[in-house]
């Protein structure tokens, strides 16, 4: 039986993923901050394990990881996936806050998470892994007014290949997907965001959550000897090729 933590469970990318992976079988940790969410989750799902923590905290995410294992016996895979998108502003506007928030969920977050799963697939029997992280299409071309996530995002980039690089010697795999607005509350408060900025304009092309889900879990279920470096899977017609 495959095992799996998902982080930032509870609600949207990382939620379509929990429900998916439980629905083939996996036991699936389901990792957030909003602990009466998860529990609702994981109702009546015998392979569901409730680990609430705050991903910015190292104690709360090192002890999720080991009540995990504990339960499940092993790690197989981590969808690092907790994230969030602050309020737009150019640079000289936005609260040094905003900035630090996005930084300490996006990017410590990822960081810890990854460190906590690193550590538990480099020691378990036997030894290895797959820890998939949660990029986006902002890393290559973000959003007018979006610094702080575009930044987080593109660093995430970088830790995806140290830890591919790193995770060699251990049987430790480690990919990226980076999803363009997939139908989450979080791309609906964005399309929000642009009508409002301009009602006369298009609506944000998206995509249902669903196939994000699918493609998470097509790189999860790859043998140990494969694995998908970089993926992007957005909405078809999203102005991501040729932009300008």
């Amino acid at each position: 039986m495959k095992t799996v933590i998902v982080t930032g469970a509870s609600s949207g990318i990382g939620q379509a993923v929990a429900d998916l992976f439980l629905a083939r079988g996996w036991t699936v940790g389901l990792l957030a901050r909003r602990a009466e969410v998860l529990e609702q989750m994981a109702a009546g799902q015998d392979r569901a394990i409730v680990i609430p923590a705050d991903v910015t905290q190292a104690d709360q995410v090192d002890q999720a990881f080991d009540r995990f294992v504990a339960q499940a016996g092993r790690l197989d895979v981590l969808f690092n996936n907790a994230g969030i998108f602050p309020a737009p502003g150019l640079i000289d506007e936005i609260p040094l806050a905003d900035w630090q928030r996005s930084v300490d969920v996006n990017l410590t977050g990822m960081f810890l998470s990854a460190r906590a799963a690193f550590r538990t697939m480099r020691r378990q029997d036997p030894q290895g892994g797959r820890i998939i992280n949660n990029g986006s299409i902002a890393a290559h071309v973000p959003r007018p007014q979006s610094a702080p996530y575009a930044a987080t995002k593109a660093a995430i980039t970088g830790l995806t290949r140290s830890l591919s690089l790193d995770g060699r010697a251990f049987d430790i795999a480690c990919g990226q997907i980076d999803i363009g607005n997939a139908h989450t509350p979080m791309v609906a408060e964005l399309s929000a965001r642009h009508a409002a900025a301009n009602p006369d304009a298009a609506p944000l092309d998206s995509f249902d959550v669903a196939d994000a889900a699918a493609s998470v879990l097509h790189m999860a279920e790859l043998p140990a000897e494969a694995n998908v470096q970089f993926m992007t899977v957005m909405a078809t017609k999203m102005p991501y090729i040729g932009r300008g």
